[in-house]
């Protein structure tokens, strides 16, 4: 199966699901590491790895969706619930403007009384305030959500959130894309379907998005395989997915608990999304997870990209999980491993190499 696997890569021709699954399960770790850098070679001969200058702005911790894996959330009568005012966000994004920052990351809760006015007069000021960032922001969760609030379709609502300043979207919210799965872990949340929908309706109104995986909350390796091939056989009908991230589920501080992911399962599930999602040119390595060290052997197992510097982060934080770094850290993770680092834009234009 595996010189089967081999020379279909060799000859460009993508695996199925079966082989997939053969890949995941009974593949050594080496040898899946090795199919997946041989792709990552292929798709990036300039052996450059990339990252974006980025802040994670979480404007409220309250949601209605109360998701059993997530740390963060609060109710809205809760002592430590919170809603940043305009202010308080316009300040963040320009403590990211002084940093060199290009990329604004916001994301909160399915907040019960936000509509879709209150996110359009915050983006006409951030633009108006910081016309060089650019505004990568909202869940699919929450898209559809200020949609209903506001009585829109969701594509009425992306019209307008585009209209204000939004630019592309964020693929969080993905979980795994098996809705056996997010009944169990987010029963109050979209299916899979809808995340789908919010994905190409953005994709055909010009706006780039990523897509993203949250694994180890109790999935089968069938479910990862068929979350690789529902975002691949999205991809092939819109080409609006710029990077893909496979991240593991943080279990401490939350219902859903468990233990850890180990570096193992990570990198073999990063070495597969690279090898089965050959229509996405990015895989994006989740040193916010898995740590600098981590990160880096990623880079050897199909990542070609290390995401944000993270000025902010609060989500993965309230599961205890801490990890930082600084651009000139990025830098030197991705030089001490032979690569040339380079700083992007968040549709991978390369603005500086190091």
């Amino acid at each position: 199966m595996f010189e089967l696997i081999e020379n279909k890569l060799d000859s460009a021709e993508p695996i199925d699901r079966d082989e997939a699954l053969w890949l995941l399960t009974e593949a050594e770790l080496l040898q899946l590491g090795r199919l997946a850098d041989g792709v990552r070679r292929r798709k990036h001969p300039e052996n450059r790895v990339t990252f974006v200058v980025d802040r994670n702005v979480n404007y409220s911790n309250v949601c209605e969706s109360k998701c059993r894996f997530c740390a963060f959330f609060r109710d809205a009568g809760a002592e430590d619930a919170y809603l940043l005012d305009y202010e308080a966000i316009l300040a963040k994004v320009q403590e990211l403007v002084e940093h060199g920052g290009t990329q604004l990351l916001m994301q909160g809760g399915l907040h019960p009384t936000l509509a879709i006015d209150w996110f359009e007069e915050l983006f006409r000021q951030i633009r108006r305030r910081f016309p060089q960032v650019q505004i990568h922001s909202l869940s699919a969760a929450e898209i559809v959500h200020i949609a209903g609030l506001s009585g829109l379709s969701v594509e009425e609502c992306l019209r307008r959130l585009q209209a204000a300043g939004l630019r592309s979207l964020p693929g969080a919210g993905a979980e795994v894309l098996v809705d056996e799965v997010r009944r169990r872990i987010s029963p109050n949340k979209i299916g899979w379907r809808q995340w789908g929908e919010v994905m190409e309706i953005a994709h055909r109104l010009g706006m780039r998005t990523t897509a993203t995986m949250m694994f180890g909350s109790g999935e089968g390796p069938r479910d990862i395989v068929e979350h690789l091939f529902r975002v691949r056989e999205i991809q092939s009908r819109t080409g609006g997915f710029t990077a893909f991230i496979p991240w593991t589920f943080q279990p401490d501080n939350t219902e859903l608990g468990g233990e850890k992911l180990g570096g193992v399962p990570y990198l073999k599930v990063l070495a597969l999304s690279r090898v089965v999602l050959d229509n996405i040119d990015n895989i994006q390595a989740s040193w916010v997870t898995q740590g600098a060290r981590m990160a880096q052997v990623s880079l050897f197992f199909g990542a070609n990209d290390l995401g944000g510097t993270m000025l902010e982060e609060n989500v993965v934080a309230a599961a205890g999980v801490r990890f930082r770094m600084s651009k000139e850290e990025i830098i030197a993770l991705a030089r001490d491993a032979g690569f040339v680092p380079a700083r992007r834009t968040t549709e991978y234009e390369i603005l500086e190499e190091y």
